[in-house]
């Protein structure tokens, strides 16, 4: 692998991120977001494959000192806490009867609950823009090193 594979691989996982706080933020817009596609495990979601594999490569970098990837980790991780209290309001309610099920009626909720919802999504953003500060950080750094020591690691 060289490093472009590493930095393309990085890119797409934070990429990957990105459309996952999207899904969030539309979910608490109204727009009907299926249940699964916003993994609320942090070991389920794009990211977070590919950070405890590939990603855990670049702990061995020089110039990458290990609370940077500790960082990441704990706001990856926080990210996730905070999504599943949106999780908790929009999917964990007591379904709807047969007919509703039959006739699309989706569950609904209250508005306090979107409120609340909203609340914890701009809890999310601002996790999420440190997150990404720190994901740049670390691409600055992979770009820094030379391609002969990428080679090593891999």
């Amino acid at each position: 692998m060289d490093k472009e594979h590493v930095l393309g691989h990085l890119r797409a996982a934070k990429s990957a991120h990105i459309k996952w706080v999207q899904k969030a933020k539309l979910l608490i817009n109204g727009i009907d977001v299926k249940e699964d596609s916003i993994p609320v495990d942090s070991t389920e979601c794009k990211f977070g494959q590919w950070f405890y594999s590939e990603g855990q490569i670049l702990n061995a970098l020089s110039n990458n000192p290990v609370e940077c990837m500790v960082k990441i980790e704990r706001l990856h991780f926080n990210l996730h806490d905070v999504y599943m209290n949106i999780f908790n309001i929009y999917f964990n309610k007591p379904k709807d009867g047969f007919f509703a099920k039959l006739f699309g009626k989706k569950n609904s909720i209250e508005d306090y609950e979107a409120d609340k919802a909203r609340q914890y999504y701009v809890n999310l953003e601002i996790i999420s823009k440190e997150l990404l500060e720190e994901i740049n950080r670390l691409e600055r750094r992979l770009i820094a090193v030379p391609e002969e020591r990428i080679k090593e690691l891999v």
